[in-house]
C-alpha cells in the first residue's frame, strides 16, 4: 500500500473510532461500518412493528450510548410500548451467534423486552411456554430466527457458545437465546 492510502485508512479509522464514541457511526453505510477495527453491529427487523434497525453497537471495548438507546427502543415490548434496558452482551451474544453461522443477513426478531403485564397476560393465555420470571423481563432475553440459516444451526451455533440459555421452538419458527445460565430446552 502507498503511504497516501494507509494514511487516508488511518484518517478514516480514527474517524470512525471518534464517530463511534459519539454515537454517529450508526449512520454510516454497512461497508464503510465493516472497516473499523473492531466495530460490532447487527441489523434487525422486528416481526410484529415491521421496523428495522441496521447500527453499530459497540466499537472494541466501548458500547455506543446512542445505539443502545435505539436498540432499547426497537425491542420494546410491542404489546404494550414499555421500554426496557436491553444488557448489551445480549447483543453481543447475537453478533457470536451471527458470526459463526458466517452470516450478514438480518436478524427477525419475535421477542425482544417484555413488561411483567405483558408476560402474566402471555402466561395466561399462551398454555404454558411463558417463564414466570422470564429473562425478557429483565432485558436479557430475545427471540430471534435468522434467514438463510435453518434454526437448529442456529441453536447448534448458541449452544456452542455456552453463553445462556436456548430454547428450540421450530412449529413456532424462533429460537429464544438469553444470558441468563447456560441450560437448553
Amino acid at each position: 500500500m502507498t503511504d497516501t492510502l494507509l494514511s487516508n485508512r488511518r484518517h478514516f479509522l480514527r474517524r470512525a473510532a471518534h464517530l463511534a464514541a459519539a454515537g454517529a457511526l450508526p449512520a454510516l453505510s454497512a461497508p464503510a461500518r465493516a472497516s473499523v477495527t473492531q466495530a460490532r453491529g447487527l441489523a434487525l427487523a422486528h416481526t410484529h412493528t415491521r421496523e428495522q434497525l441496521d447500527l453499530v453497537y459497540a466499537v472494541n471495548d466501548r458500547y455506543v450510548p446512542e445505539a443502545l438507546g435505539s436498540l432499547n427502543h426497537f425491542l420494546r415490548d410491542h404489546y404494550t410500548g414499555d421500554i426496557g434496558r436491553i444488557d448489551p452482551r445480549l447483543f453481543d451474544l447475537l453478533h457470536r451467534v451471527q458470526q459463526m453461522l458466517g452470516s450478514s443477513r438480518t436478524f427477525e426478531v419475535i421477542s425482544g423486552y417484555r413488561g411483567p403485564a405483558t408476560n402474566t397476560r402471555l402466561r395466561e393465555t399462551r398454555g404454558g411456554g411463558v417463564a414466570k420470571h422470564s429473562l425478557h423481563m429483565e432485558g436479557l432475553a430475545i427471540d430471534v430466527r435468522l434467514p438463510g440459516a435453518s434454526l437448529a444451526d442456529l441453536r447448534d451455533a448458541a449452544l456452542s457458545l455456552r453463553a445462556g440459555g436456548v430454547g428450540f421452538y421450530p412449529r413456532d419458527q424462533f429460537v429464544h437465546l438469553d444470558i441468563g445460565r447456560v441450560r437448553s430446552w
